[in-house]
């Protein structure tokens, strides 16, 4: 009767966990696409990952065993959407040192207690606005790679499309496309070869390079999307059922694992509203034990980092193409969500001007398209969009 009680609280876990272990094994596909773009090697592969799932899995177990709350930290999605899509304009290096650089801002703003007006400088949509533009590629290209390997990528596809069909949202739909995609190489005989000697992950840590460019590019987003975008509604979410989280303690651990971990290779650790709103919603079961979802995806996680030397292999074995396809499927979701968000106001000329001008390949100055973005979009909101943005900083009535 004891083990029937017990399984039956741990239930509500391991049922919130599934997609939260799920869902970073699908993403792996986003920097092993990366990585071969910028021709990195299997040791600054293995370092990457490894700074990208071991960081956050490591401080979230800490910070939930400490505080006995769901604190899920994550390698942020969408910074590693950003950073992968900034592997073809700046050097990895320079995403290094901009990520270093990024991690440092946020530790200071959460000291001066800076983070409410960053969000009045650069509003949130226009920062959304830019990440659509950043993954739109990554989806468009889908169809580019479909018309190469019709077979290959269009099955992985076609997969997609059905999962999402049938089971609807029980099981992410990039998992059976992984599968489908996998068996599709498999029978093909598309795959590499796969290495003699495969080993546990040693840190490499990369020599950061501070430009000018790489900064002003890449540096104000990933502190915007690490505060704004991330720590700050998950903190609101966390107040709203409830908990007590240790909001300057949270965004000191992301600031600091940020600067730290992207030695190893350009990360962000933050915590994440959708897997928040899994770990602590009311799915999660009881109240008090809804922080034991935690342990089980920040242990799997985990896993995934100790199996980062296997994992940097990936890209001379899987076909590019397939990797791409997964990559451009793992993002849908995130474009539609950001879209939807841009569109339903009340900013809308700022975010959409953001979204157009990060499509582009407008160089000023030698700035490109993601910086240009922000300013501009910025700048067309505090000029024609002065009442909506009122309207945005305004708290919203009880």
């Amino acid at each position: 009767m004891l083990w029937s009680d017990t399984f039956r609280r741990w239930l509500p876990a391991f049922g919130t966990a599934i997609p939260l272990i799920i869902l970073p094994i699908a993403v792996l596909s986003i920097p092993l696409a990366a990585a071969q773009e910028m021709r990195l090697s299997a040791p600054e592969t293995t370092s990457w990952i490894l700074a990208l799932y071991g960081l956050s899995g490591l401080l979230g177990l800490l910070l939930t065993i400490r505080y006995r709350q769901p604190l899920l930290l994550t390698g942020n999605i969408f910074v590693l959407v950003f950073i992968a899509s900034l592997g073809g304009r700046l050097s990895y290096p320079e995403l290094v040192g901009a990520s270093i650089v990024a991690g440092a801002s946020v530790v200071l703003l959460s000291a001066l207690g800076l983070t409410a007006r960053l969000a009045a400088w650069i509003p949130a949509p226009i920062v959304l606005g830019l990440l659509a533009g950043a993954v739109m590629p990554f989806v468009s290209d889908l169809f580019t790679s479909l018309g190469d390997a019709p077979a290959l990528v269009g099955g992985t596809i076609l997969a997609y499309f059905v999962s999402r069909r049938v089971l609807g949202t029980r099981l992410p739909a990039i998992l059976p496309a992984l599968v489908a995609g996998l068996a599709i190489a498999a029978l093909t005989g598309e795959f590499g070869q796969v290495p003699t000697r495969l080993s546990l992950p040693i840190p490499t840590v990369t020599n950061p390079v501070f430009s000018v460019h790489a900064i002003a590019t890449a540096t104000p987003v990933l502190v915007i999307l690490i505060t704004l975008q991330s720590n700050l509604p998950s903190v609101v979410f966390l107040q709203e059922q409830g908990y007590h989280p240790p909001e300057r303690v949270i965004n000191n651990v992301s600031g600091v694992s940020t600067l730290l971990g992207s030695l190893l290779g350009p990360t962000a650790v933050s915590l994440s509203l959708p897997a928040t709103a899994l770990v602590a919603g009311p799915e999660a079961g009881e109240h008090q034990l809804r922080h034991r979802a935690v342990y089980l995806a920040s242990s799997s996680v985990l896993l995934i980092a100790l199996l980062a030397g296997i994992a940097a292999y990936l890209p001379a074995i899987i076909p590019l193409r397939l990797l791409l396809a997964l990559a451009g499927l793992a993002v849908v979701d995130l474009l539609a969500s950001a879209l939807q968000q841009i569109t339903r106001g009340p900013l809308l000329l700022g975010p959409m001007f953001a979204f157009a001008i990060a499509l582009s390949q407008i160089s000023i100055l030698g700035f490109g398209p993601f910086f240009w973005a922000l300013v501009i979009g910025t700048g067309i909101s505090l000029l024609l969009e002065r009442d909506e943005l009122q309207m945005l900083r305004s708290p919203a009535p009880e």
